[in-house]
Formats: structure tokens, sequence, C-alpha cells
């Protein structure tokens, strides 16, 4: 594609929605794929295939395709992430807008994608808070039945370079689990919202590049804005730390941060579930816990 072709696909305007055979179609409806005859293998292994369309996209000659997630692919997840191989591009004569049917699941998928990162240097003590509440939140059987595919759990660690790009996979909500020392007693917890249009730092800061080391947020903030964002809404749900470690390093929680991994998981877990449900005025950290 050339510089021309370039300016004409970013001048398009999104397209929000359209109308096949009478019946809106938008992101979160429902389809049944019909791939036109004479396709390639593709084509003909999703023929029939129910799918979620996850954007209706529009190339620089003005040509409308309709990017769908399948139901039954084991990777719909990724598809959702907007990673390549799980999403599939048709033209909208090739799929067919479903009905009552499958109505549970448009709601399903028009509900807000969420993830929770856990932030932390498990060589440095206290640090690793954030790993420690995700690794718990993973292992339990079933954090939550209502979260099914629209909420992700990963354990980040100091990958701040992987943490930057997931921010800008599309998530309404993501909540970063992280030590926050803000000068309180050792284990106390906090939800923090942080101003998304205000990141702070100088032009040079803000194309800062993230240490190999070590996770520092708010850099991670600023180079997924560099990289393109919007980002979306940010959540950190912090615990002030009792000690980092020697120089040499430590492995292990101190005793007051272990105390309130259980409430750290609970108050994650609470967010979720408000988010989900559409129910976040007046929160405070005694609701949410």
């Amino acid at each position: 594609m050339n510089e021309w072709e370039w300016q004409l696909l970013e001048a398009k305007k999104p397209v929000e929605d359209l109308r096949i055979g009478g019946i809106e179609v938008k992101p979160g409806s429902r389809v049944r794929l019909r791939p036109k005859a004479g396709g390639d293998i593709m084509d003909i292994a999703l023929t029939g295939k129910s799918a979620v369309v996850e954007a209706i996209e529009q190339d620089y000659e003005g040509k409308i395709h309709v990017c769908v997630v399948v139901d039954d692919d084991p990777g719909r997840d990724i598809g959702l992430m907007r990673q390549p191989g799980h999403r599939f591009f048709f033209d909208s004569e090739e799929v067919e807008p479903l009905g009552g049917e499958m109505d549970s699941a448009v709601q399903r998928s028009r509900t807000p994608r969420i993830l929770i990162a856990g932030i932390g240097n498990i060589f440095l003590g206290d640090d690793a808070f954030g790993v420690e509440v995700v690794r718990r939140l993973l292992a339990r059987e079933s954090p939550n039945t209502g979260w099914t595919n629209n909420v992700k759990v990963t354990d980040f660690g100091i990958r701040g370079y992987d943490l930057a790009y997931a921010l800008l996979d599309g998530y309404e909500t993501t909540i970063l689990v992280d030590a926050c020392p803000r000068g309180e007693p050792a284990g106390t917890l906090y939800v923090i919202e942080p101003d998304l249009h205000d990141l702070g730092g100088t032009p040079e800061e803000q194309q800062v590049a993230v240490e190999a080391h070590s996770m520092n947020p708010l850099n991670v903030m600023r180079l997924a804005t560099s990289m393109g964002g919007p980002l979306k809404r940010v959540l950190l749900v912090g615990c002030e730390p009792g000690t980092l470690g020697p120089e040499e390093g430590q492995m292990g929680l101190s005793a007051p941060i272990e105390a309130v991994l259980g409430d750290a998981v609970r108050l994650v877990e609470s967010i979720v579930n408000k988010i989900l449900n559409g129910d976040e005025a007046g929160w405070t950290i005694n609701d949410l816990k």
C-alpha cells in the first residue's frame, strides 16, 4: 500500500453499523458465516459457524468488511484481543444476522472487556504483591462464573513492553495490581484511578524506553500512549509494601503483606463484578473488600 492509499484509508470514517437483510449489525452482534462458493480452505471450514462481530472496517476503496471472532475457536479470547489468526474478515453478504436464540450470547458479547495485570519483581520482597494476587486469582477454580472470556488475568511480572501492548488491545478497563508505597502502614490497600489525560513528563519522558528488569506502571502507560493509545480506563489496586528486601534481593512477602492477600483478591473480584454489573457508583474501599 503506497502513501496515497494510506491517506485515503486514514480519511475514512469508522463504520459503526450496517444493515444486512434489514437487520442492524454492529460490533457485538451475532452472525452465521455463509462464505461464497469457491473460497479457500478457511471458508470451507468456517461455513455455518456462528460468530461475534468484533469490528466493521472499511478499506481505502470504500469496501466494507465484517470482522468476526468464531464462537468455538479455542483461541477466541486471542481474537477478541485483536490478534491475527483468530479474527476473520467477510463481505457483508457472507454473514447472516442471528436472532432470538442467541440473545443471551449477544448480551455476553457486549459485556465490558477487562484486563487484570499483575505487576512486580518476585526477587524484591513485597514488590511481588501484584504477581502473588494474580497467581491466586488464576488458581481459583472459578473466580466468577459471569466473567467468561470477557476478563483476562495475566501475570506480567516485569514485562513492561508486553503490558504496554496489552493496554492497546481495546480493554474497557485495565486493573493493575502492584505494590504502591504511599507512606501508610504496611499492608494498606488502595484503589486508585490515575488521570490518563495527565500522565506528566516531558516529551522525551513520554517516549520512554521501558527498563528490562523493572516495571514502572506510569512509564508503561506513557509508552502505550506514545504507541497510539488512547488508553481507556485504568485502575490500580495497590498495597503499601513493608520491605523490598536488601540490595542482593529477597524472595517472599513480608508477614503484613501475606496477611492481606486474601483481602486483595476479594477486592479485585469485587471491582470486576461491579464493572460487569454496571454498579460503580459511590465506590469506597470498604464496600469493595
